[in-house]
């Protein structure tokens, strides 16, 4: 998601593919095997990864398609992103005190071969509540002019597959239950520890995040929740 100012020029220019709701698999990682350019100098390793990535497993799911739906599902979210929550958990900067714990052993390496092995799993996929999906696909695709809410996808993309350079994660295929913790998280601005100055230690794009998950009504975000989780 992302300021109004840069909202009307990206809704002309994102693709409106439609999204299947239906059941099936998607392939929403990273092309290749093996080693994954993911730093300004160091390489990631797919194949180390998959060791490194036994513990994760127990609560992220076999390949990360968690079937924990307070866990989220890891498998082809982009690598850029999982290094990154990966490396604000292991200085403690984002807030989760399981993962603080996982986190802390983690080296630098072990960090950039867990995100490349992750980014190249591919989701299961996930069903939409019937009830609430297309509310939600409704406020993902057009936003809300009147209440300043952007289109979702402006930022993580027309199928949700998000957007590593700009280090916006997939939403695709993750669990309702989770997505609405994190909005409402970003919304009480409680997902990340603050700096001395106030700042958000999660950077601009938390600081994007809560200003636009503040908008949200419970409603809106078991939508967006919803829909997101059904998609393809």
């Amino acid at each position: 998601m992302m300021p109004m100012i840069r909202w009307v020029g990206l809704m002309l220019a994102v693709s409106m593919t439609p999204i299947a709701m239906g059941a099936g698999s998607t392939g929403s990682g990273s092309t290749g095997a093996g080693a994954t350019q993911v730093g300004a100098t160091e390489v990631g390793s797919a194949e180390a990864g998959a060791t490194k990535a036994a513990v994760c497993m127990a609560c992220h799911g076999p390949n990360g398609n968690s079937v924990n739906e307070q866990w989220p599902s890891l498998a082809g979210q982009n690598a850029a992103y999982i290094e990154g929550q990966l490396n604000h958990f292991h200085d403690r900067s984002r807030i989760n005190e399981i993962m603080w714990g996982l986190a802390a052993a983690l080296t630098p390496q072990d960090i950039k071969d867990l995100a490349v092995y992750f980014s190249q799993q591919t989701s299961t996929g996930l069903e939409a509540d019937p009830s609430y999906w297309q509310a939600g696909e409704k406020l993902y695709r057009g936003g809300d002019r009147t209440r300043s809410i952007p289109a979702c996808m402006a930022c993580h993309g027309p199928v949700g597959r998000g957007n590593p350079a700009a280090g916006y994660p997939m939403l695709r295929a993750q669990h309702s239950v989770y997505t609405i913790e994190q909005l409402t998280n970003y919304a009480a601005d409680k997902r990340y520890t603050h700096t001395d100055k106030g700042d958000s230690s999660g950077g601009a794009n938390a600081a994007i995040m809560h200003t636009i998950a503040s908008r949200l009504t419970p409603e809106d975000m078991r939508n967006l929740a919803s829909y997101v989780q059904g998609m393809r």
